[in-house]
C-alpha cells in the first residue's frame, strides 16, 4: 500500500480551539446556559471524623431564595448499584448523605439550594451542624499500615550486605493538590427518568458510568457533556461526591441544578497526589554497579477506599541490578481519597531513586551521568521483555551536550556569583504511558468536510488539535476541513483523558476510523467506470487536499466532492476501534527523558531560584512540536512546585486544610519559571500501537523534581530529604 501524505501531522500548528479560548466563547461546565437552573453549594463537615447528632435547617430555609436543604435525615436511599463499567470499587464509594457518619474534614453534609448562587451561599452559612466528634487519624508519620505489595527478584537482602558500597536513606515527600485554574463543577438536569450533566471530568464515560451506577438507571438514561476543560493534571479522574449531590439535589427540586466547587472546596472535595515516607537502601560494587536495592514505600489513602499508584514502577526496571525488593503499604488516614496527579507514582518514586543514584555518584566520585551509563540494561528486568525503544543514552548525550554539562564541577560549592551559590543537577525519567480500549466515529460528507467524533476530554494539551491533525492526515484532507469533536457521552467511548493514553489509544482509534472512510472512497473510486481511477490497484492510490490520485501521477485522479455526488452519496462513515496493548504483551513499553537543572542558591538565606531546565524526551513519535513543548513547558514548572513550593498543610487535631488557597499553597508563578527548553529524539515507537507515539503529558514531570534536588547539593553541599525544599532547610 502506498503511504499516505503527511501535511499536518508533525507540523507546529497552533490549536484549532485557540480563537474559541482566547475570545473566551469556549463553554466549561459551569459556563452552559441551562434554563430554569438553580443554584446549589455544599455544606462542609467541620470535624475531621466522627457522627452528625442533629441539622437545624430551619434559618437556611426561611431565607429569601432558598428552595431546599438536603442531607443524610431527608436524603432519598440511593441504589449505588455496582457495575462493570463503574470508575469505583463495588462497595467502597463515598455515600453522600445515605448515613450520619462523617469520614474527613470538608465532607459534603448539606447541599442548600437556590434561587440565585448568594442566597445559596448564605444558606450553607445559617445550617447548624451538631456533631459526636472523635478524634480524625491524618498523620502519615503514626498511622498504621495495610498489608503490603510485595515484589522481589533475586536476594535483596543477602546482595545489599555483601555490597561493598550501602547507602540507607528516608524520604518525606508531602501531599500536593493539582489546582487547576477552572474549578470542578456540574449542572445537572432530570427530563423525567433521563439525567443529562455538564460535568469537569477528564473520563466521560467514568462519570457516565458511575451516575448510572448511584442512581440505577440504563446507560442510554444518562448523558454526560464535557467539551473543555480548564486544566485538571488528573483532578477530574473519576466522579466525584459533587457530582452526585447536584444530580440528587436536581431530582429532588425537580430543577437543573448548578454546583461549582470553591477553591478551598477543591481541596477535600478532589483528590490529591498522596504523601510518602519512602525508605531506599542501595547497594553496589565499587565501580558503582548496582548490586542490590531494597524499597520501603508507606503511602496515604482514605479509611473508605484504598488508593494505590504505580510508584513501585521505576524501582523495578529503570536501572539493571540483579537483587530488588519492595514492599508498598497504603496508610488508612480520615482524609479524602488521593487520586492520580501528573506523573503518578513514578515521579514521587523518581524523586527518591534519582536523588540517591545522584548520592551514590558523589559518594564515589564518578559523574552522576557516567553512573547511570553503567546501570542501563538490556532488558525490563521486572518482566525479561525487550524495549520497544529505550534511548536513554541519548537522552544523556544530547542533553549533556545542549546543557553545558561540562561545565559542572563534582566539588559543591565550587561556583558563586556574589551570594548565590550556583549548582547543576540532572535526573533520569520513566513513564509508563496507558493504552486502553477506545472508539473513534468517522464521516465524510458530500462537500469534501470531514466529522470525526469520539467521547474523549481535553483538559489542556490540545486533544482538538492533535486529533485533527491525525484524521487530516488519515482522511488525506486540509485542517480546516475536518472537524473534530469530543466531550459528549454519546459519541463513542473512550478511556480516561490521563496516564498518557489518549494519543496511543483514541489517536488510533481515529487513525482507523479515518483510514476505513478513505479507504471506502478509494474503493469506489477504482470500482466506478466513470472514475479516473476505475481500474486502478487500491492499493496505489493516496489522497492529499480532498483528492484522489495514483501514487507518483497527481493528474490521475479525482476530488472526494466530485466522486460522492457522481455516485449520489451523501456520505461516507465507518467507526474504528484500539483493542489496547496485545496480551501478554512482547515488549515492555515507556517513555524515558533526561532532565538538567541549574540553580542558584542564597548563600546566607537558602532561597532557591532556577536558572534554567532542560528535558530530552524518548517520547516515540511527536503528532505536534507545538503542543508537545506546551506539554514540557507545564511539566517542568509543575516539578518546579514539587521541588521547591507545594506542600498541603493539615492540622491533625481536626484534619483541617490550613492552606487551602492559592494565598497559603503555593504553585508557581511566572517569576518562579525559568528558561526552559525541550528536545525530542527523532523516531518512532511502532511496536507500541500504529501511530508509533509514546504519551508524553506524564513523563515531563518525571525527575523534575530530583534534577532540582541533585542541583541544590551541587551548589550548597546540602543533601535535602523531603519535598518541598524549603529555605529552613538549607539554613
Amino acid at each position: 500500500m502506498s503511504p499516505q501524505p503527511q501535511a499536518a501531522v508533525g507540523a507546529p500548528l497552533s490549536r484549532v480551539d485557540g480563537r474559541l479560548k482566547v475570545t473566551g466563547k469556549a463553554q466549561y461546565a459551569a459556563e452552559f446556559d441551562v434554563d430554569g437552573a438553580v443554584h446549589a453549594v455544599i455544606v462542609d463537615a467541620s470535624i475531621g471524623r466522627g457522627r452528625i447528632t442533629g441539622i437545624d435547617t430551619g434559618a437556611a430555609e426561611a431565607h429569601p431564595g432558598v428552595l431546599q436543604v438536603i442531607h443524610h435525615g431527608n436524603a432519598p436511599k440511593l441504589p449505588y448499584r455496582d457495575n462493570a463499567g463503574s470508575n469505583n470499587p463495588p462497595g467502597r464509594r463515598q455515600r453522600v448523605f445515605q448515613d450520619d457518619r462523617v469520614l474527613f474534614h470538608g465532607q459534603p453534609v448539606a447541599v442548600v439550594v437556590a434561587t440565585t448562587l448568594e442566597a445559596a451561599q448564605h444558606g450553607a452559612s445559617l445550617v447548624k451542624v451538631e456533631y459526636d466528634a472523635e478524634q480524625p487519624s491524618t498523620d502519615l508519620h503514626d498511622a498504621e499500615r495495610d498489608k503490603p505489595t510485595n515484589y522481589a527478584r533475586g536476594d535483596a537482602e543477602a546482595g545489599l550486605r555483601d555490597a561493598p558500597v550501602r547507602l540507607d536513606l528516608t524520604y518525606q515527600l508531602a501531599r500536593n493538590h493539582h489546582n487547576p485554574m477552572e474549578p470542578h463543577a456540574t449542572i445537572a438536569r432530570w427530563d423525567g427518568d433521563k439525567l443529562t450533566v455538564w460535568d469537569k471530568t477528564q473520563w466521560v464515560m467514568g462519570t457516565h458510568d458511575e451516575l448510572a451506577a448511584v442512581f440505577g438507571l440504563p446507560a442510554e438514561s444518562v448523558r454526560v457533556i464535557n467539551p473543555f476543560v480548564g486544566g485538571g493534571f488528573g483532578s477530574g479522574l473519576r466522579c466525584w461526591p459533587h457530582s452526585v449531590v447536584a444530580a440528587l439535589a436536581a431530582r429532588e427540586t425537580k430543577r437543573p441544578v448548578k454546583l461549582v466547587l470553591s477553591r478551598k472546596q477543591m481541596y477535600f472535595g478532589t483528590g490529591f497526589r498522596p504523601s510518602y515516607e519512602y525508605r531506599l537502601r542501595l547497594g553496589s560494587d565499587r565501580r558503582g554497579r548496582l548490586t542490590a536495592a531494597i524499597h520501603d514505600i508507606d503511602a496515604e489513602t482514605s479509611s473508605y477506599e484504598t488508593f494505590t499508584e504505580a510508584v513501585m514502577g521505576a524501582g523495578q526496571m529503570l536501572y539493571s541490578m540483579p537483587n530488588v525488593s519492595q514492599a508498598y503499604r497504603t496508610a488508612p488516614l480520615d482524609v479524602n481519597t488521593p487520586i492520580w496527579m501528573r506523573g503518578p507514582g513514578f515521579a514521587s518514586a523518581s524523586f527518591v531513586i534519582e536523588s540517591a543514584m545522584d548520592e551514590l555518584a558523589h559518594k564515589l566520585g564518578v559523574d552522576p551521568i557516567e553512573l547511570r551509563r553503567r546501570n542501563e540494561p538490556n532488558e525490563d528486568e521486572s518482566s525479561n521483555l525487550p524495549f520497544s525503544t529505550r534511548r536513554l543514552r541519548e537522552c544523556y548525550t544530547v542533553g549533556a551536550r545542549e546543557f553545558g554539562w561540562q561545565r559542572r564541577s563534582a566539588r559543591p560549592r565550587s561556583r558563586r556569583e556574589g551570594d548565590w551559590l550556583i549548582g547543576l543537577g540532572m535526573a533520569a525519567g520513566v513513564y509508563d504511558p496507558g493504552r486502553y480500549p477506545g472508539q473513534a466515529r468517522a464521516r465524510l460528507d458530500a462537500d469534501g468536510t470531514a466529522v470525526v467524533e469520539a467521547a474523549t476530554s481535553d483538559m489542556g494539551p490540545g486533544t482538538y488539535t492533535s486529533q485533527t491533525q491525525v484524521a487530516a492526515d488519515a482522511l488525506g484532507l486540509t485542517m480546516r476541513t475536518v472537524t473534530f469533536r469530543l466531550g459528549d457521552s454519546r459519541y463513542p467511548p473512550t478511556s480516561p483523558h490521563g496516564g498518557s493514553s489518549t494519543m496511543a489509544s483514541v489517536g488510533t482509534a481515529v487513525h482507523d476510523a479515518c483510514t476505513q472512510v478513505r479507504q471506502q472512497a478509494i474503493k469506489l473510486a477504482v470500482d466506478d467506470r466513470e472514475s479516473p481511477l476505475y481500474g486502478v490497484k487500491a492499493d496505489d492510490v493516496v489522497v492529499r487536499g480532498g483528492r484522489l490520485h495514483v501514487q507518483g501521477n497527481p493528474t490521475r485522479g479525482e476530488t472526494y466532492r466530485t466522486l460522492l455526488a457522481r455516485n449520489n452519496r451523501t456520505h461516507l462513515e465507518a467507526g474504528g476501534s484500539y483493542t489496547g496493548p496485545p496480551s501478554p504483551e512482547r515488549h515492555s513499553y515507556h517513555a524515558y527523558n533526561a532532565t538538567f537543572a541549574e540553580v542558584a542558591v542564597d548563600a546566607a538565606l537558602g532561597l532557591v531560584r532556577v536558572r534554567r531546565m532542560l528535558g530530552v524526551y524518548d517520547a516515540g513519535r511527536i503528532i505536534s512540536p507545538k503542543l508537545a513543548d506546551s506539554q514540557a513547558i507545564g511539566g517542568i514548572v509543575g516539578g518546579i512546585g514539587t521541588a521547591l513550593l507545594e506542600h498541603t498543610a493539615t492540622d491533625h487535631r481536626d484534619g483541617r486544610i490550613v492552606n487551602a488557597n492559592l494565598a497559603d499553597y503555593l504553585v508557581p508563578v511566572n517569576a518562579d519559571v525559568p528558561d526552559v527548553r525541550a528536545i525530542y529524539l527523532d523516531g518512532e515507537d511502532n511496536d507500541g500501537n500504529a501511530l508509533g507515539v509514546k504519551g508524553l503529558g506524564e513523563v515531563v514531570q518525571v525527575g523534575v523534581a530530583a534534577a532540582i534536588g541533585n542541583a541544590v547539593f551541587n551548589a550548597t553541599g546540602r543533601r535535602i530529604r523531603e519535598l518541598p525544599i524549603t529555605a529552613e532547610a538549607l539554613l
